[in-house]
């Protein structure tokens, strides 16, 4: 399906990127500071801009949106693998960010929206493809490495790849897949705002977009972190970094997969539950031990039981507003906004007080879950 294909897409982008980092941080001469400015700006200004979008993908022509995200997301990767200094480096990323919005978070909402009551279902197939393309994404930078190329030549082949995908959208998503044909006059407009805006009054809502942000800390945070962690803390060289990443993602994948048959047979918050208590155990592990290949099964570990937490939560999102994909992506950016601070504020800490020891925030995620997730079936009986 081409939505499962945009997601790979997407995830192999960012399984390349976070690969990257000791080389883009050498490159550039990057501090932890500018890395944690390069992980949240770009993603606070995206979720002033990807609002706009949400309200237009439930009100208006939501293909329209989706491709013209996806050139913009080619774009971007160009202007990544163009960059010679922080700045436009910064401006790539920028850009990237609402692309990704449009291009992939409003096919997430139409996949998701085109079976109703099969959210976690079809969440877990998302999951798993876009953890293919992390998986996939280390083994094409080291394979580029392999050859004698730096960092940047992922990135054109990135773009090339997101260009026939984005080709291939052009061909197989449908015309028909939102009713509206004419642009929202500006009253529409508004009076869509306020009503997506209303849903933050609902409490389950609210729950679930609290839990998003902080799970993110045991997920892409800690992903956007772990290569630095592996150079700058366990003793790895920077070309090497990417194993511990590779790792990560493949464990992660086989987690994925395995997840897809789970949830036709046990309630996705059950197993998420058991998932945290166990982060919670490995985490600190992870920190305190020294040996690298203990560190490496570690990381292993805690690749496999954080499984599930985006595509379980975000399941139970869009279970509580059904039909309203655009609205999902609006509640997700304004949540954004104060969520997409933390990597900013971690790479201040590991300024500050060292890596190893900014590291242990990230603990907050699981025990934001353990004392968040409902103890009993939520109404749409997820």
């Amino acid at each position: 399906m081409i939505y499962l294909l945009i997601e790979f897409i997407d995830e192999l982008v960012f399984g390349v990127h976070e690969s990257a980092w000791p080389l883009i941080r050498a490159d550039f001469g990057l501090n932890y500071a500018q890395i944690g400015l390069l992980m949240g700006l770009p993603a606070i200004i995206a979720s002033f801009i990807e609002p706009f979008l949400g309200i237009l993908g439930d009100t208006w022509k939501r293909r329209v949106l989706i491709l013209g995200g996806g050139a913009f997301f080619v774009l971007a990767l160009v202007l990544t693998g163009l960059s010679r200094s922080f700045l436009p480096l910064l401006f790539a990323t920028i850009l990237f960010h609402p692309a990704s919005g449009a291009f992939v978070s409003l096919s997430q909402g139409t996949l998701v929206d085109s079976e109703p009551e099969r959210e976690e279902l079809n969440m877990a197939r998302w999951t798993f493809a876009g953890s293919l393309g992390v998986t996939l994404g280390p083994f094409l930078l080291m394979g580029v490495l392999a050859l004698g190329f730096g960092w940047r030549p992922a990135f054109f082949i990135l773009a090339l790849l997101s260009a026939l995908t984005l080709f291939f959208a052009i061909r197989h998503i449908p015309h028909a897949e939102n009713p509206h044909a004419d642009f929202p006059s500006v009253e529409d407009f508004l009076q869509n705002a306020k009503k997506a805006l209303a849903q933050l009054r609902n409490k389950a809502i609210l729950r679930w977009l609290v839990l998003l942000e902080f799970s993110d800390l045991m997920l892409d945070v800690l992903l956007g972190y772990l290569a630095l962690y592996f150079v700058d803390v366990a003793g790895f060289a920077p070309g090497t970094a990417g194993w511990a990443v590779a790792i990560w993602t493949v464990v992660g994948l086989l987690g994925d997969f395995l997840l897809i048959p789970l949830v036709k047979r046990v309630r996705g918050l059950d197993y998420l539950r058991i998932s945290v208590i166990a982060e919670l155990i490995l985490f600190p592990l992870f920190l305190l031990s020294s040996p690298p290949w203990l560190k490496l099964v570690l990381v292993a570990l805690l690749g496999l039981f954080n499984s599930g937490w985006y595509a379980i939560l975000k399941a139970n999102l869009y279970a509580e507003l059904p039909g309203q994909p655009g609205t999902v992506l609006v509640l997700d950016n304004i949540a954004g906004m104060f969520g997409k601070l933390l990597p900013m504020a971690l790479g201040l800490a590991a300024d500050a007080f060292g890596l190893k020891v900014a590291m242990w925030l990230l603990l907050a995620g699981p025990v934001a879950l353990f004392i968040g997730l409902p103890r009993k079936a939520v109404a749409s009986g997820k």
